[in-house]
């Protein structure tokens, strides 16, 4: 499954073009290495995204074949480790104005 897709049906972050943005953005790493949106997530992978003001470490469990519902989005990975990351207010735009973008 390609990255942004799984980050959407993981619920990682809500919308695929959000994720795609942020993946080109070069600030998801699988396995220490810098991902594009469209990079292949395998089960075991470790993801590491930079999203707004946080930082997620996630260890995929299971890769879906398709959508899953919401009380099973959660199976799928396991959580290492999160923190809040200091950002340069310019260098990320709202949520809002992504959409606006997009």
């Amino acid at each position: 499954m390609r990255l942004d897709k799984f980050l959407k049906t993981a619920r990682i972050i809500k919308r695929r073009p959000i994720a795609k943005k942020v993946a080109d953005n070069k600030k998801i790493k699988i396995n220490g290495k810098i991902a594009k949106s469209a990079t292949n997530v395998n089960m075991g992978d470790i993801l590491e995204v930079e999203y707004f003001n946080r930082y997620m470490k996630i260890e995929v469990l299971e890769v879906p074949k398709g959508n899953v519902k919401k009380e099973k989005a959660s199976e799928l990975i396991k959580v290492i480790e999160t923190k809040k990351i200091e950002t340069n207010e310019l260098a990320f735009l709202e949520e809002d104005e992504l959409d606006e973008e997009l």
